[in-house]
């Protein structure tokens, strides 16, 4: 006979309850990963809104975040960090539950950040902000740093305006985040009932002072027709401590 352990067998049970608080952590830093990628590329600029103005006075230009674009994808990703707190505290089906959601949360961060972004809604919200000056026109214009001029749409003595697609990757980087996020929450929803909880931490496994011994009321009657305080604990040899 060998010296290998069996299959099932104590040492490899150890190490799968070893390895699951590593699955653990991962899972949870990859979700918050995702999360905080989202929020990051959704408050960066995705578009400007250019408007050319007669000479000598300077051109305007107005910035347009992902947040002003879908804010939703923002609020996704705050619930996705709030709910990460959900699965360290839950167990069980409740812990499932939570990663549905965080499984939901991503997918739908997902489809926001990669829809596409039409010319009218970069020039919505440019209107939106505080310190638009960019008309009521429509521009063409595609992805990358394409930029379409609006024509004859101009508001009088203001030139044309333009919209130009931001080419740095915050869109794609906002999906790989929603992807994690999704990724995160498949795994909690099928393997987070296994992993250790919260409260278990705190649970005593075994060992300890027993706890005091429940008396009926004729063994209290007993004790004190007899002077001896039923409260008190009694020592090893029987009696009570402190007599």
């Amino acid at each position: 006979m060998t010296g290998r352990p069996l299959a099932g067998g104590p040492l490899a049970g150890g190490t799968v309850a070893r390895g699951r608080p590593r699955e653990y952590a991962l899972v949870l830093a990859t979700a918050a990963a995702g999360a905080l990628l989202v929020l990051v590329s959704v408050r960066q600029g995705w578009a400007r809104v250019v408007t050319a103005a007669p000479a000598p006075l300077p051109s305007a230009t107005v910035p347009v975040s992902g947040q002003d674009l879908v804010p939703v994808a923002g609020a996704l990703a705050v619930a996705s960090l709030a709910g990460l707190a959900a699965v360290i505290a839950t167990r069980g089906l409740a812990r499932r539950l939570v990663g549905v959601f965080l499984a939901v949360s991503g997918a739908l961060a997902v489809l926001l950040v990669s829809a596409h972004v039409s010319t009218a809604g970069v020039l919505a919200a440019a209107r939106a902000t505080p310190v638009s000056q960019a008309g009521s026109a429509t521009a063409g214009g595609g992805t990358g740093t394409a930029a379409g001029a609006v024509s004859g749409a101009s508001p009088p003595g203001v030139g044309a305006v333009h919209v130009v697609l931001v080419a740095f990757p915050w869109r794609p980087l906002a999906v790989v985040g929603g992807l994690a996020v999704l990724a995160a929450g498949i795994v909690v929803a099928w393997r987070g009932p296994r992993w250790p909880a919260l409260s278990s931490r705190y649970s005593r496994t075994g060992g300890g002072d027993p706890p005091p011994p429940v008396a009926d009321t004729a063994a209290l009657w007993e004790s004190l027709s007899r002077g001896v305080d039923p409260t008190e604990q009694p020592d090893q040899a029987g009696r009570p401590l402190g007599s």
